[in-house]
């Protein structure tokens, strides 16, 4: 099932003050800067970022897709705020090598906005 207007959740965190990366389109928090692990990747549309965790998302079904680096069980990453597809989630890699992935997200760099918060009143 794909996510639309009548799957939409309500965006559940914030993390105010953090730096953070925001959803381009809806501005929803999805991920902390500090659980970026590498900006190397591909994605579908570009570069992607390799990401420790990401919050209001959702997952869409499990399947086995080829990638650059061999075949891996994922699952598209879906937007709370607004639906957009904005990566994937590693449920699997079928090479050892790449066994580091699992658990882990990729999320598009032309889905995302990098926000700072930096205080400029000191």
């Amino acid at each position: 099932m794909e996510p639309n207007a009548d799957t939409k959740s309500h965006v559940l965190y914030t993390f105010h003050d953090h730096p953070r990366f925001i959803c381009a389109t809806c501005s929803a928090v999805l991920a902390l800067q500090d659980e970026l692990i590498s900006k190397s990747f591909s994605g579908r549309e570009g570069r992607g970022y390799l990401m420790h965790s990401a919050v209001n998302v959702k997952l869409g079904k499990r399947e086995d897709r080829p990638l650059l680096t061999g075949v891996h069980t994922v699952a598209d990453v879906f937007c709370v705020g607004c639906n957009d597809r904005i990566g994937w989630y590693y449920h699997k890699a079928a090479d050892q090598s790449q066994k580091y992935k699992e658990g882990k997200y990729l999320l598009e760099r032309e889905k995302l906005v990098k926000e700072n918060n930096w205080n400029l009143d000191d």
